[in-house]
């Protein structure tokens, strides 16, 4: 009888709206640029299309020769703004343990600024093996390949896209 061998699994994630709800942050942060910008941002439209780079929602609202030097502003301003109000989504701490238990990696992939990303899973006590950002959609596929990943999980027709790409298996949630 032939042995098959089951390797542990490496589990890549999203991570807004996949392990954390990052809207009420991310949204007092949008509140505080149009402030500190004078340029109006409608924060609660902008929350609704969380996934994609910082830079394609700055787009929205920002003159194209502005929009490098706002994002630098943007991420130097959400750790104060959005850190403290974002909230880990129900069972993500459970998910993450639920591969480790399995005897498997995880690792968080996300189009998020990587310093922001570590601030929210250390503030939420949300431990991956790696995390990588500033990864968007098919570029996702570079770090899950770099991780050997066999599913990623994510909320956003770009993640299917990059498991895709990765030769992932896609989990949406």
């Amino acid at each position: 009888m032939a042995s098959t061998t089951r390797t542990a699994p490496t589990v890549g994630f999203d991570l807004d709206m996949t392990l954390i709800d990052s809207r009420p942050g991310i949204r007092a942060c949008y509140l505080a640029l149009s402030e500190r910008t004078g340029t109006y941002v409608d924060a609660d439209l902008a929350v609704t299309r969380l996934g994609p780079p910082l830079v394609e929602e700055l787009a929205n609202w920002f003159p194209a020769e502005e929009i490098a030097a706002t994002a630098d502003l943007y991420r130097e301003m959400y750790p104060s703004y959005a850190i403290g109000p974002t909230l880990a989504l129900p069972g993500a701490r459970e998910a993450v343990a639920a591969v480790r238990a399995a005897g498997g990696r995880t690792l968080v992939v996300t189009a998020k600024y990587e310093p922001n990303a570590k601030l929210h899973l250390a503030h939420l006590g949300i431990e991956p093996d790696a995390v990588v950002g500033n990864l968007w959609a098919e570029q996702k596929a570079v770090a899950l390949r770099e991780h050997g990943a066999d599913v990623y999980v994510g909320d956003h027709v770009g993640d299917v896209r990059g498991a895709r790409a990765a030769g992932a298996r896609s989990v949406a949630v």
